[in-house]
Protein backbone atom coordinates (compact mmCIF):
# COMPACT_ATOMS: atom_id res chain seq x y z
CA UNK A 1 0.00 0.00 0.00
CA UNK A 2 1.07 3.28 -0.74
CA UNK A 3 1.02 4.36 3.04
CA UNK A 4 3.52 1.74 4.04
CA UNK A 5 6.29 3.39 1.11
CA UNK A 6 5.50 6.80 1.88
CA UNK A 7 6.28 6.28 5.71
CA UNK A 8 9.28 4.02 5.56
CA UNK A 9 11.93 7.02 4.42
CA UNK A 10 10.54 9.27 6.79
CA UNK A 11 11.19 6.57 9.90
CA UNK A 12 14.62 6.37 9.00
CA UNK A 13 14.97 10.15 9.35
CA UNK A 14 12.66 10.65 11.95
CA UNK A 15 14.96 8.08 13.74
CA UNK A 16 17.88 10.04 12.75
CA UNK A 17 16.90 12.88 14.43
CA UNK A 18 15.62 11.48 17.48
CA UNK A 19 11.89 12.23 16.61
CA UNK A 20 8.63 9.94 17.16
CA UNK A 21 7.87 7.60 19.61
CA UNK A 22 9.82 5.44 21.47
CA UNK A 23 12.85 3.23 19.82
CA UNK A 24 12.84 -0.40 21.16
CA UNK A 25 15.21 -3.00 20.73
CA UNK A 26 13.81 -5.86 18.16
CA UNK A 27 10.94 -8.32 18.89
CA UNK A 28 10.75 -10.88 21.94
CA UNK A 29 11.20 -14.71 21.39
CA UNK A 30 8.01 -15.37 19.58
CA UNK A 31 5.17 -17.63 21.66
CA UNK A 32 2.07 -18.89 19.60
CA UNK A 33 -1.17 -19.82 21.35
CA UNK A 34 -4.74 -20.62 20.39
CA UNK A 35 -7.86 -19.83 21.81
CA UNK A 36 -11.22 -21.87 20.09
CA UNK A 37 -14.75 -21.21 20.71
CA UNK A 38 -17.09 -23.70 18.54
CA UNK A 39 -14.05 -25.44 16.37
CA UNK A 40 -13.09 -24.26 13.01
CA UNK A 41 -11.36 -26.74 10.65
CA UNK A 42 -9.59 -29.48 11.51
CA UNK A 43 -6.50 -29.64 13.46
CA UNK A 44 -4.43 -29.95 10.43
CA UNK A 45 -6.31 -26.66 9.07
CA UNK A 46 -5.23 -24.84 12.58
CA UNK A 47 -1.70 -26.61 12.81
CA UNK A 48 -0.93 -24.81 9.12
CA UNK A 49 -2.23 -21.08 10.52
CA UNK A 50 -0.45 -21.66 13.58
CA UNK A 51 2.62 -22.10 11.09
CA UNK A 52 2.52 -18.99 9.38
CA UNK A 53 2.06 -17.11 12.38
CA UNK A 54 5.10 -18.17 14.16
CA UNK A 55 7.11 -17.57 10.79
CA UNK A 56 5.54 -14.06 10.95
CA UNK A 57 6.65 -13.17 14.30
CA UNK A 58 10.20 -15.39 14.28
CA UNK A 59 11.22 -15.07 10.77
CA UNK A 60 9.63 -12.24 8.67
CA UNK A 61 10.09 -9.95 12.17
CA UNK A 62 6.29 -8.75 13.15
CA UNK A 63 6.35 -8.59 16.82
CA UNK A 64 3.17 -10.01 16.81
CA UNK A 65 0.34 -11.41 15.11
CA UNK A 66 -3.18 -12.50 15.43
CA UNK A 67 -5.56 -14.27 13.18
CA UNK A 68 -9.53 -14.97 13.88
CA UNK A 69 -11.26 -17.31 11.70
CA UNK A 70 -15.03 -17.90 11.21
CA UNK A 71 -17.50 -20.04 9.43
CA UNK A 72 -20.83 -21.18 10.02
CA UNK A 73 -19.71 -23.62 12.70
CA UNK A 74 -17.64 -21.70 15.09
CA UNK A 75 -14.08 -19.63 15.49
CA UNK A 76 -10.67 -19.96 16.44
CA UNK A 77 -8.18 -17.21 17.46
CA UNK A 78 -4.50 -18.00 17.23
CA UNK A 79 -2.31 -15.42 18.53
CA UNK A 80 1.99 -15.47 18.06
CA UNK A 81 4.75 -13.18 19.51
CA UNK A 82 4.27 -10.53 21.93
CA UNK A 83 1.69 -6.99 21.85
CA UNK A 84 4.66 -5.10 23.66
CA UNK A 85 8.40 -6.02 23.11
CA UNK A 86 9.02 -4.28 26.05
CA UNK A 87 7.43 -6.18 28.87
CA UNK A 88 6.67 -9.62 26.56
CA UNK A 89 3.15 -9.29 27.22
CA UNK A 90 1.41 -12.04 24.97
CA UNK A 91 -1.13 -10.72 21.58
CA UNK A 92 -4.09 -10.66 23.77
CA UNK A 93 -7.18 -12.43 21.65
CA UNK A 94 -9.38 -9.32 21.65
CA UNK A 95 -7.06 -6.33 20.49
CA UNK A 96 -7.72 -3.95 18.55
CA UNK A 97 -5.86 -2.77 15.46
CA UNK A 98 -5.78 0.69 13.44
CA UNK A 99 -7.24 -1.47 10.39
CA UNK A 100 -5.93 1.35 7.37
CA UNK A 101 -7.39 1.06 3.94
CA UNK A 102 -10.11 -1.53 5.51
CA UNK A 103 -11.90 1.95 6.72
CA UNK A 104 -12.42 2.08 2.91
CA UNK A 105 -14.99 -1.10 2.89
CA UNK A 106 -16.81 0.86 5.84
CA UNK A 107 -17.40 4.12 3.94
CA UNK A 108 -18.23 2.59 0.23
CA UNK A 109 -20.67 0.52 2.06
CA UNK A 110 -22.37 4.05 3.85
CA UNK A 111 -22.01 5.90 0.26
CA UNK A 112 -24.37 2.71 -0.86
CA UNK A 113 -26.66 3.05 1.44
CA UNK A 114 -27.03 6.20 0.15
CA UNK A 115 -27.40 4.97 -3.18
CA UNK A 116 -30.18 3.05 -1.96
CA UNK A 117 -31.88 5.75 -0.61
CA UNK A 118 -31.96 7.99 -3.33
CA UNK A 119 -29.52 10.34 -2.24
CA UNK A 120 -26.89 9.91 -4.51
CA UNK A 121 -26.15 8.60 -7.62
CA UNK A 122 -23.12 6.98 -8.32
CA UNK A 123 -22.88 7.78 -11.99
CA UNK A 124 -23.54 11.52 -10.96
CA UNK A 125 -20.41 13.82 -11.36
CA UNK A 126 -18.56 14.90 -7.40
CA UNK A 127 -19.39 18.44 -8.73
CA UNK A 128 -23.03 18.02 -7.56
CA UNK A 129 -21.97 17.23 -4.10
CA UNK A 130 -18.90 19.10 -3.79
CA UNK A 131 -19.31 22.19 -5.94
CA UNK A 132 -15.96 23.22 -6.50
CA UNK A 133 -13.83 21.69 -4.48
CA UNK A 134 -12.53 19.40 -6.86
CA UNK A 135 -10.69 21.81 -9.52
CA UNK A 136 -7.25 22.42 -10.77
CA UNK A 137 -4.06 21.04 -12.81
CA UNK A 138 -6.56 18.65 -15.17
CA UNK A 139 -8.35 17.70 -11.94
CA UNK A 140 -12.21 18.41 -12.40
CA UNK A 141 -14.76 17.24 -10.15
CA UNK A 142 -17.39 17.81 -13.38
CA UNK A 143 -15.46 15.07 -14.90
CA UNK A 144 -15.61 12.47 -12.25
CA UNK A 145 -18.27 10.32 -11.16
CA UNK A 146 -18.80 8.76 -7.02
CA UNK A 147 -18.01 5.39 -8.93
CA UNK A 148 -15.32 6.55 -9.90
CA UNK A 149 -13.93 7.57 -6.55
CA UNK A 150 -15.07 4.29 -4.86
CA UNK A 151 -13.35 2.93 -7.37
CA UNK A 152 -9.82 4.32 -8.05
CA UNK A 153 -10.44 5.12 -11.61
CA UNK A 154 -10.76 8.57 -11.43
CA UNK A 155 -7.37 9.49 -11.89
CA UNK A 156 -6.80 11.87 -9.39
CA UNK A 157 -3.80 12.03 -7.43
CA UNK A 158 -3.09 10.21 -4.04
CA UNK A 159 -2.38 12.98 -0.90
CA UNK A 160 -0.12 10.51 0.49
CA UNK A 161 2.36 11.08 -2.60
CA UNK A 162 2.72 14.57 -1.44
CA UNK A 163 2.07 14.84 2.23
CA UNK A 164 5.50 15.35 4.02
CA UNK A 165 5.47 11.55 6.27
CA UNK A 166 8.30 13.14 8.29
CA UNK A 167 6.29 16.02 9.45
CA UNK A 168 3.95 13.16 10.50
CA UNK A 169 6.23 10.80 12.07
CA UNK A 170 7.47 13.76 14.54
CA UNK A 171 4.51 14.99 14.93
CA UNK A 172 2.39 12.31 15.39
CA UNK A 173 -0.47 14.02 17.68
CA UNK A 174 -1.18 16.51 14.81
CA UNK A 175 -4.78 16.81 13.63
CA UNK A 176 -5.71 17.23 9.53
CA UNK A 177 -8.60 18.02 8.10
CA UNK A 178 -9.92 16.09 5.04
CA UNK A 179 -10.58 19.35 3.12
CA UNK A 180 -6.93 20.30 3.65
CA UNK A 181 -5.32 16.63 2.70
CA UNK A 182 -7.99 17.16 -0.45
CA UNK A 183 -6.60 20.22 -1.45
CA UNK A 184 -2.64 19.03 -0.82
CA UNK A 185 -3.04 16.33 -3.71
CA UNK A 186 -4.99 18.77 -6.23
CA UNK A 187 -1.97 21.25 -6.57
CA UNK A 188 -0.46 17.80 -8.22
CA UNK A 189 -1.70 16.72 -12.24
CA UNK A 190 -4.20 14.34 -12.63
CA UNK A 191 -2.79 10.51 -13.07
CA UNK A 192 -5.08 9.90 -16.15
CA UNK A 193 -8.67 11.15 -18.01
CA UNK A 194 -11.47 9.66 -15.38
CA UNK A 195 -12.61 6.34 -16.14
CA UNK A 196 -9.84 5.68 -18.78
CA UNK A 197 -7.50 3.67 -16.26
CA UNK A 198 -6.98 2.43 -12.29
CA UNK A 199 -4.96 3.58 -9.48
CA UNK A 200 -5.01 3.34 -6.17
CA UNK A 201 -5.77 6.56 -4.37
CA UNK A 202 -6.30 7.69 -0.58
CA UNK A 203 -7.77 10.99 -1.92
CA UNK A 204 -11.25 9.63 -3.58
CA UNK A 205 -12.14 7.70 -0.20
CA UNK A 206 -11.07 11.46 1.85
CA UNK A 207 -13.78 12.69 -0.81
CA UNK A 208 -16.39 10.05 -0.47
CA UNK A 209 -16.27 10.90 3.38
CA UNK A 210 -17.10 14.71 2.90
CA UNK A 211 -19.84 13.51 0.12
CA UNK A 212 -21.39 11.70 3.14
CA UNK A 213 -21.06 14.82 5.30
CA UNK A 214 -22.58 16.69 2.93
CA UNK A 215 -25.32 14.58 1.96
CA UNK A 216 -26.52 13.59 5.31
CA UNK A 217 -25.49 17.09 7.14
CA UNK A 218 -23.74 14.66 10.04
CA UNK A 219 -20.04 13.73 10.00
CA UNK A 220 -18.91 10.90 8.53
CA UNK A 221 -18.15 8.81 12.02
CA UNK A 222 -22.05 9.40 12.39
CA UNK A 223 -22.83 8.32 9.47
CA UNK A 224 -21.03 5.34 9.82
CA UNK A 225 -21.53 4.47 13.50
CA UNK A 226 -25.29 4.59 12.78
CA UNK A 227 -25.15 2.49 9.73
CA UNK A 228 -22.91 -0.08 10.36
CA UNK A 229 -21.04 0.02 13.50
CA UNK A 230 -24.23 -0.27 15.94
CA UNK A 231 -26.97 -2.54 13.84
CA UNK A 232 -24.02 -4.99 13.54
CA UNK A 233 -23.64 -4.52 17.29
CA UNK A 234 -19.37 -4.33 16.74
CA UNK A 235 -18.51 -3.69 19.93
CA UNK A 236 -14.89 -3.37 19.30
CA UNK A 237 -14.95 -1.09 16.11
CA UNK A 238 -14.37 2.93 16.21
CA UNK A 239 -14.09 5.96 14.05
CA UNK A 240 -11.79 7.11 16.48
CA UNK A 241 -11.17 11.17 17.41
CA UNK A 242 -8.84 10.31 19.91
CA UNK A 243 -5.17 9.73 19.33
CA UNK A 244 -5.41 6.11 22.14
CA UNK A 245 -6.94 2.47 21.05
CA UNK A 246 -9.44 2.22 23.07
CA UNK A 247 -9.64 -1.91 25.07
CA UNK A 248 -6.63 -4.36 24.63
CA UNK A 249 -4.61 -3.71 21.85
CA UNK A 250 -0.67 -4.30 20.87
CA UNK A 251 1.38 -1.57 21.32
CA UNK A 252 1.94 -0.30 17.38
CA UNK A 253 5.51 -0.24 15.89
CA UNK A 254 7.85 0.52 13.00
CA UNK A 255 10.67 -0.70 11.68
CA UNK A 256 13.05 2.55 9.91
CA UNK A 257 16.01 0.02 8.54
CA UNK A 258 16.61 -3.07 8.61
CA UNK A 259 19.41 -2.98 11.72
CA UNK A 260 17.29 0.26 13.46
CA UNK A 261 15.62 -0.96 16.67
CA UNK A 262 11.92 -0.83 16.70
CA UNK A 263 9.90 2.64 16.78
CA UNK A 264 7.02 2.65 18.99
CA UNK A 265 4.22 4.61 17.09
CA UNK A 266 0.64 3.28 18.90
CA UNK A 267 -0.25 6.99 19.39
CA UNK A 268 -0.61 8.66 16.11
CA UNK A 269 -3.54 11.05 15.35
CA UNK A 270 -6.51 8.99 13.14
CA UNK A 271 -6.74 12.37 10.65
CA UNK A 272 -4.08 11.17 8.62
CA UNK A 273 -6.21 8.31 7.57
CA UNK A 274 -9.89 9.81 7.53
CA UNK A 275 -12.56 8.21 5.82
CA UNK A 276 -9.69 6.54 3.85
CA UNK A 277 -7.44 4.53 6.79
CA UNK A 278 -8.45 5.86 10.13
CA UNK A 279 -10.62 3.45 11.57
CA UNK A 280 -9.36 1.16 14.90
CA UNK A 281 -11.37 -2.65 14.49
CA UNK A 282 -10.61 -6.51 15.87
CA UNK A 283 -10.61 -9.77 14.20
CA UNK A 284 -13.81 -10.70 15.53
CA UNK A 285 -15.81 -7.47 14.37
CA UNK A 286 -13.75 -7.11 10.53
CA UNK A 287 -15.77 -10.72 10.62
CA UNK A 288 -18.70 -9.94 11.47
CA UNK A 289 -18.77 -7.01 9.29
CA UNK A 290 -17.87 -8.99 6.04
CA UNK A 291 -20.30 -11.64 6.80
CA UNK A 292 -22.85 -9.54 7.21
CA UNK A 293 -22.20 -7.14 3.85
CA UNK A 294 -21.88 -10.22 1.76
CA UNK A 295 -25.18 -12.16 3.20
CA UNK A 296 -26.83 -9.01 2.07
CA UNK A 297 -27.63 -7.52 5.72
CA UNK A 298 -26.18 -4.02 5.07
CA UNK A 299 -27.09 -3.12 1.38
CA UNK A 300 -29.59 -3.85 -0.92
CA UNK A 301 -29.13 -6.31 -3.71
CA UNK A 302 -28.56 -3.49 -6.51
CA UNK A 303 -26.09 -1.44 -4.47
CA UNK A 304 -24.24 -5.10 -3.36
CA UNK A 305 -23.65 -6.28 -7.37
CA UNK A 306 -22.50 -2.67 -7.99
CA UNK A 307 -20.12 -3.15 -4.77
CA UNK A 308 -18.77 -6.97 -6.72
CA UNK A 309 -18.74 -5.31 -10.09
CA UNK A 310 -15.24 -5.47 -10.37
CA UNK A 311 -12.50 -3.95 -12.77
CA UNK A 312 -8.62 -5.40 -13.29
CA UNK A 313 -6.19 -3.61 -11.36
CA UNK A 314 -3.05 -4.71 -13.26
CA UNK A 315 -2.19 -6.72 -10.54
CA UNK A 316 -0.29 -10.10 -11.80
CA UNK A 317 -1.90 -12.16 -8.70
CA UNK A 318 -5.41 -11.39 -10.86
CA UNK A 319 -6.86 -9.15 -7.89
CA UNK A 320 -9.46 -6.97 -9.09
CA UNK A 321 -11.79 -3.90 -7.77
CA UNK A 322 -15.23 -3.24 -7.20
CA UNK A 323 -16.03 0.13 -4.87
CA UNK A 324 -14.59 -0.22 -1.70
CA UNK A 325 -14.27 -4.09 -1.91
CA UNK A 326 -11.58 -6.12 -3.50
CA UNK A 327 -11.32 -9.64 -4.84
CA UNK A 328 -8.61 -12.27 -4.87
CA UNK A 329 -8.32 -15.88 -6.51
CA UNK A 330 -8.16 -18.84 -3.96
CA UNK A 331 -6.10 -21.56 -5.32
CA UNK A 332 -8.30 -24.20 -6.47
CA UNK A 333 -10.42 -21.80 -7.64
CA UNK A 334 -12.91 -19.13 -6.93
CA UNK A 335 -12.81 -15.60 -5.14
CA UNK A 336 -12.47 -14.13 -1.56
CA UNK A 337 -13.96 -10.91 -1.35
CA UNK A 338 -12.25 -7.99 1.08
CA UNK A 339 -9.11 -5.83 1.41
CA UNK A 340 -5.63 -5.02 3.22
CA UNK A 341 -4.80 -1.97 5.34
CA UNK A 342 -1.64 -0.69 6.28
CA UNK A 343 -1.70 2.35 9.12
CA UNK A 344 1.41 3.61 11.37
CA UNK A 345 2.59 0.54 13.59
CA UNK A 346 0.21 -2.04 12.08
CA UNK A 347 -0.63 -4.17 8.75
CA UNK A 348 -3.75 -5.89 8.23
CA UNK A 349 -5.77 -7.89 5.98
CA UNK A 350 -9.58 -9.62 6.23
CA UNK A 351 -11.21 -11.73 3.35
CA UNK A 352 -14.54 -13.79 2.88
CA UNK A 353 -16.22 -15.96 0.56
CA UNK A 354 -19.64 -16.08 -0.01
CA UNK A 355 -20.29 -19.60 1.60
CA UNK A 356 -19.86 -17.84 4.71
CA UNK A 357 -15.98 -18.50 5.32
CA UNK A 358 -13.94 -15.14 7.11
CA UNK A 359 -10.66 -14.62 8.26
CA UNK A 360 -8.89 -11.42 9.36
CA UNK A 361 -5.18 -11.66 10.41
CA UNK A 362 -3.15 -8.16 11.69
CA UNK A 363 0.24 -7.66 12.97
CA UNK A 364 1.95 -4.55 14.94
CA UNK A 365 4.34 -3.56 12.57
CA UNK A 366 4.32 -1.35 9.98
CA UNK A 367 5.51 0.60 8.00
CA UNK A 368 9.29 -1.40 7.77
CA UNK A 369 7.50 -4.72 7.27
CA UNK A 370 9.40 -7.07 4.76
CA UNK A 371 7.78 -8.28 1.48
CA UNK A 372 7.90 -11.51 3.23
CA UNK A 373 5.30 -10.37 6.05
CA UNK A 374 2.63 -8.99 3.15
CA UNK A 375 3.03 -12.35 1.97
CA UNK A 376 2.28 -14.37 4.82
CA UNK A 377 -0.77 -12.10 5.54
CA UNK A 378 -2.13 -12.82 2.56
CA UNK A 379 -0.78 -16.73 2.86
CA UNK A 380 -3.27 -17.07 6.20
CA UNK A 381 -6.28 -15.55 4.61
CA UNK A 382 -6.11 -18.05 1.57
CA UNK A 383 -5.09 -21.10 3.99
CA UNK A 384 -8.01 -20.53 5.93
CA UNK A 385 -10.76 -19.86 3.53
CA UNK A 386 -9.40 -22.81 1.60
CA UNK A 387 -9.23 -24.92 4.36
CA UNK A 388 -11.84 -27.87 4.26
CA UNK A 389 -12.72 -26.60 0.88
CA UNK A 390 -13.94 -29.57 -1.94
CA UNK A 391 -11.48 -28.46 -4.54
CA UNK A 392 -14.61 -28.62 -7.10
CA UNK A 393 -16.69 -25.74 -5.43
CA UNK A 394 -16.37 -22.43 -6.63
Amino acid sequence: MKHKRALVGALTLAVALGVGGAALPGSAAATTTAAMSAGHGSATDRARLQEILQRLTTVDGAPGALAEVRDRRGSTVLTSGVADVGSNAPVHRDSRFRIGSMTKMFTATTVLQLVGEHRVRLDAPVERYLPGVVRGHGNDGRQITVRQLLQHTSGLPDFLDYLKPQEVVANPLVRYDPRDLVALALKNPRVFKPGTDWDYSNTNYLLAGLIIEKVTGNTYAEEVRERVIKPLHLHETYVPRASAIPGPHPRGYAQPGKDAPLLDITKVDPSVGGAAGGMISSGTDLNRFLGALLRGDLLRPAELREMMKTRCTGSKDGRAYGLGLESRPLPGGGLYWGHAGDFLGYETMAGATVDGRRATVMVNLGPGGSDAQSDDIEAVIRTALSAGRPSAHR
